[in-house]
């Protein structure tokens, strides 16, 4: 009788199922990956959407911030704080560049040296918590020349992302040359609807109306959360297990 007890038991035991193990995504970035306050809509930053793709063993955590650099995410203590919850098996997605890249805003502007310095510790100290970093280069803005093309407006800081990711063998999304191709595909007309363009009165937050073309409306954002979706399946990185299915059609 024991014996057919402790059987019981046992197998009562190995039938119960075991938790999976949970997954934190960080975003450390800026604006464009930004959550937004209510009184900021339409405008919504690409970890907004991104959020709500994956399984239940993810939480998308996202630290982005309006306005800041790696400079000031250093230095208002917000990467501190961000780096002292990862844990083991956390993703850290890394997006900057828009305010590094700007000379006239000396409050947030990062020399491409200092730029590149800042990248590095974000992946050494990540690596540090082993959790895995991911190096992303700065969204695009809607600016065409006059033939219609989409300008690149990143040049300098994305090449030194792309650099960076190469020196440390770190996973990149290179989300600046992607949403160009997006921006591009849509044209210089119909990619108003993915940007903060809005006429006077169309929306109670913006009675001015809003001529913006580096921040996205709900549409936009998504689009540029898709992009980072499906190159993290293009990556092959162990979180695109956890992407619930389906997948958006890459078109």
């Amino acid at each position: 009788m024991k014996n057919i007890i402790g059987t019981g038991i046992f197998i009562t035991l190995f039938s119960i199922p075991t938790p999976r193990n949970k997954i934190t995504v960080f975003i450390a970035g800026d604006s464009t990956a930004a959550n937004k306050e209510v009184k900021a809509y339409p405008e919504t930053g690409w970890g907004m959407p991104f959020a709500y793709f994956f399984d239940s063993t993810v939480t998308v955590d996202n630290r982005a911030k309006n306005g800041r650099s790696t400079r000031t995410f250093i230095s208002e203590g917000l990467w501190k704080k961000l780096i002292d919850d990862v844990k083991e098996g956390d993703y850290v997605l890394i997006q900057f560049g828009h305010n590094d890249e700007v000379k006239e805003k000396t409050d947030r502007y990062t020399p491409p040296d200092e730029f590149k310095i800042n990248l590095a510790r974000f992946i050494t100290e990540t690596r540090n918590k082993k959790a895995i970093p991911v190096l992303i280069t700065p969204v695009t803005r809607r600016q065409f020349d006059s033939a219609g093309n989409i300008k690149e407006t990143h040049k300098l800081y994305s090449d030194i992302v792309r650099e960076v990711a190469q020196q440390y063998n770190v996973a990149l999304i290179d989300l600046d040359e992607k949403s160009r191709a997006l921006v591009q595909k849509f044209g210089p007309e119909n990619s108003r609807l993915l940007y903060m363009q809005l006429e006077p009165g169309e929306h109670p937050n913006y009675p001015e109306g809003r001529n913006d073309n580096t921040h996205f409306n709900e549409l936009g954002a998504r689009k540029m959360a898709e992009l980072v979706l499906w190159s993290i399946k293009d990556l092959h990185l162990d979180l695109a297990n956890h992407i619930r299915p389906p997948l958006p059609v890459k078109k």
